[in-house]
């Protein structure tokens, strides 16, 4: 246990460092034990005649907290298997994409029934119109579009809100996720909005198609919306990229009136919030926005997104798009979106899927993994709190809640996130990457929930035992 009148004495920062020092030791040895289990996997990843860049489908595989990544030879339910033999229980779910599990069995079937009918036709299917009458029950607006995935969503929901509105901007809050829509891939720096540091291939300077402030900041959304030049606001309405950073009481409120008073839309990008409910942060909490974007687990686990409109924004749209010839290229749209497997699955997921019992379940087991945390945090004496939004949580390293990214930079302690996912890795629990978020799917057991709370507070036993040693 961290000695904690030696921490008060020392200060935070003393804490910080003697945590990192632990931390350090820690994942050299738990790096070590990675490489000895997966030599298969380490096999498949040094063969540089794979053909892929760093030899891997998607490059940002290689960001994850590992010396190499593990190639995953199943996953069903809450478990993953790698092709070494290695068993984890996934508290990842593919960064929200299998949140109700891998593999469930509607989706499984939908597709085995859709593969009889042709996958993609470029023609609505006859599941459409159920399709979209289930989108609006579950998500509240009423006119729907189908994306391959939430970043086109949020593409082409900005087309629309600049040219309902008449205004080029886009306002987004520092530290946001809405996937690799260009408008959003920007930082806070000095109070100017810039473009974020790895960007690749950056041609157009960001900061004259958006304004970014600090998340839980009226004072400075008051400001950006009386220039008249703000076509939507996007926000995840629980942060999730640079740390779980939570409205303050009456944030949403304030938010929503005063777009409303400028003129100015709001798209609530719920891709990951969707974790908080059925119908997401915004049906659980009574919001209100233009623009609805959701993708990731919506489908089940196959690429779509969606993306509705309120009756308002979809008439003005239907008056814009008369003036125009009507045919094609107005930005918006991909061949595969709307495809025939796509409505199947979406249909299979919105039905017997993405259910209310299932948001039930997984919640109370996010009670019980919060309160382990919880528990274990004071019983070590950190100075920690666990952050949630429903079924998603992660463990930030303050003693409070922060109010915006710039609070979420300065708490994070890299070399402590590290040695955390790979201990829990190595004690066979598979967390997100990014900050070691925790989602619990459905499928996660009573018992896989207790483990993954044992090996937290088995790790924080070595942590603080190595923070304190001479």
């Amino acid at each position: 246990m961290l000695d904690s009148q030696s921490s008060q004495h020392n200060g935070y920062d003393a804490t910080v460092a003697s945590l990192s020092a632990a931390a350090g030791r820690i994942l050299a040895d738990e790096t070590a034990a990675f490489i000895n289990r997966r030599p298969r996997s380490r096999a498949v990843f040094d063969d540089k005649s794979s053909g892929f860049f760093n030899q891997v489908p998607l490059y940002w595989m290689r960001d994850w907290p590992m010396p190499f990544p593990v190639v995953i030879s199943t996953a069903k339910g809450s478990e993953v298997v790698d092709l070494d033999g290695n068993r984890a229980i996934d508290f990842c779910l593919g960064d929200t994409g299998a949140m109700f599990g891998h593999g469930p069995k509607p989706i499984v079937e939908a597709l085995a029934r859709t593969a009889q009918r042709g996958l993609t036709t470029m023609l609505p299917s006859e599941d459409a119109h159920a399709v979209g009458r289930l989108l609006s029950k579950t998500f509240g607006m009423s006119r729907w579009q189908v994306t391959a995935t939430a970043s086109d969503a949020n593409r082409f929901a900005f087309r629309v809100a600049r040219a309902v509105t008449s205004r080029n901007k886009i306002l987004v809050f520092d530290g946001c996720y809405h996937g690799a829509a260009d408008e959003t891939l920007v930082d806070l720096n000095d109070g100017k909005t810039v473009g974020r540091e790895n960007l690749l291939g950056q041609v157009v300077d960001l900061a004259q198609t958006t304004v970014c402030i600090p998340f839980n900041d009226l004072n400075a959304l008051e400001a950006a919306l009386a220039t008249r030049e703000i076509a939507s606001v996007v926000a995840e309405p629980v942060m999730t990229n640079c740390g779980m950073i939570l409205p303050q009481s009456g944030f949403h409120d304030a938010l929503r009136k005063m777009t409303r008073a400028s003129g100015t839309l709001l798209h609530l990008d719920e891709t990951h919030t969707i974790s908080t409910g059925l119908g997401g942060y915004t049906r659980t909490h009574g919001l209100d926005p233009d623009i609805f974007v959701v993708g990731k687990p919506v489908g089940g686990g196959v690429p779509v997104g969606v993306w509705g409109m309120t009756e308002a924004v979809a008439s003005e749209l239907d008056t814009i798009r008369s003036r125009k010839s009507g045919i094609g290229h107005s930005g918006i749209g991909t061949t595969l979106s709307g495809s025939t497997f796509q409505l199947a699955c979406l249909r299979a997921c919105l039905e017997s899927v993405m259910t209310a019992a299932a948001y039930d379940r997984m919640n109370a087991l996010a009670d019980q993994i919060e309160a382990g945390f919880s528990a274990a945090i004071g019983e070590f004496g950190l100075p920690w709190h666990v952050s949630r939004v429903g079924a998603r949580l992660e463990v930030v390293f303050t003693p409070s809640l922060v109010r915006d990214a710039a609070e979420a930079r300065a708490a994070a302690i890299a070399v402590v996130q590290k040695a955390l996912h790979i201990s829990f890795l190595n004690l066979g629990y598979l967390l997100t990457p990014f900050h070691n978020m925790v989602l619990v799917a459905p499928t996660t057991s009573e018992h896989q929930a207790a483990g993954l709370v044992a090996g937290f507070e088995q790790v924080l036993q070595r942590l603080t035992v190595g923070a304190v040693a001479k």
